[in-house]
């Protein structure tokens, strides 16, 4: 019975390994991260379509683009002085930006959900979708507040997963949980921020 979950779910599980190590790399700002995180959303793109899950599998095509910018991002995008792009706090006028995009983001993800698809937690799916976008985008920036948009998305997300049966993807939501706390207080220790 085991082997046989094993074969059946072995996209999710592969899935779920190359995911913690995105996260540990995200916690200690290794650009190499980007590597990991584009792979891991290749595979919850199947994961997600089985599941009908289509803002999250949607979520994952973005997350692939969003690697890509992340990783030039932190390789080109910090300043000649230094040695990495460092992390930064955003200013109130970006917070509020990210709040309006944020709006928007869930209103256009509720809307196809709930009128387009078969999805059957349309307004929770939404919800963990519009995080999503905008912590991957902070993150990218290397914007501290990333950390806090992750723990209120991935708290909600392993809910969500536990619902659909999806208990491998749970678990490693609620260790994404707790390493978005570590992630938060070890940028915030490390950059003095």
């Amino acid at each position: 019975m085991f082997f046989t979950y094993i074969q059946t779910n072995w996209v999710e599980i592969v899935g779920v390994i190359l995911s913690l190590i995105y996260i540990y790399l995200s916690i200690k700002q290794k650009v190499s991260l980007w590597i990991y995180g584009f792979l891991s959303s290749a595979l919850y793109i199947v994961v997600f379509f089985r599941t009908k899950f289509y803002a999250d599998m949607s979520l994952q095509v973005y997350y692939l683009v969003i690697s890509v910018y992340g990783w030039f991002n932190w390789k080109l995008g910090k300043p000649s002085s230094e040695k990495e792009l460092p992390a930064t706090k955003a200013s109130t006028r970006l917070m509020l930006q990210l709040a309006v995009s944020s709006i928007v983001i869930y209103v256009i993800y509720y809307l196809i959900l709930s009128r387009f698809t078969d999805s059957t937690i349309p307004k929770a799916d939404s919800l963990v979708g519009m995080l999503s976008v905008v912590g991957t985008w902070m993150l990218a920036r290397k914007l501290l507040e990333n950390w806090l948009v992750w723990i209120v998305a991935d708290g909600i997300a392993t809910g969500l997963f536990i619902y659909k049966g999806l208990y491998p993807t749970a678990i490693l939501f609620v260790i994404y949980t707790v390493m978005s706390v570590a992630g938060y207080w070890q940028w915030k220790k490390t950059t003095g921020i």
